[in-house]
């Protein structure tokens, strides 16, 4: 069963910079891509970057290319990836949630496969 846990949420000053965290469990990491995406209120939920734990191959949404980087960490058994923002912005308010994917092409997010996790709240105040 694909678990996933996202931390490192809060609440910044625009122009300031969190880092979230993805830890991932219950699924063969290698063989799939992890995708990160966030809902702002009343809005639908949008995909923002994705990472190939195969291959490294990136994606990032053009609303965050340049300010946000995504990483993985698959030492000593850790499955985990993380999402820097930085400059971040009022628009980029909102609930973060991580999720597996079949894949990660540099064009886009591939298919989600399992659930979501419970999201981190990312607020940027102005």
């Amino acid at each position: 069963e694909v678990q996933l846990v996202e931390s490192g949420g809060g609440l910044v000053q625009a122009g300031g910079s969190l880092r979230l965290s993805c830890a991932a469990s219950g699924f063969t990491f290698d063989d799939y891509a992890i995708g990160w995406f966030r809902q702002a209120p009343g809005k639908e939920r949008e995909g923002v970057s994705c990472i190939s734990s195969s291959d490294g191959t990136t994606y990032y949404a053009d609303s965050v290319k340049g300010r946000f980087t995504i990483s993985n960490d698959n030492a000593n058994a850790k499955h985990t990836v993380y999402l820097q923002t930085n400059s971040l912005k009022p628009e980029d308010t909102a609930v973060y949630y991580c999720a597996a994917l079949l894949r990660c092409w540099t064009s886009g997010l591939g298919p989600r496969i399992g659930g979501w996790g419970q999201g981190t709240q990312v607020t940027v105040s102005s």
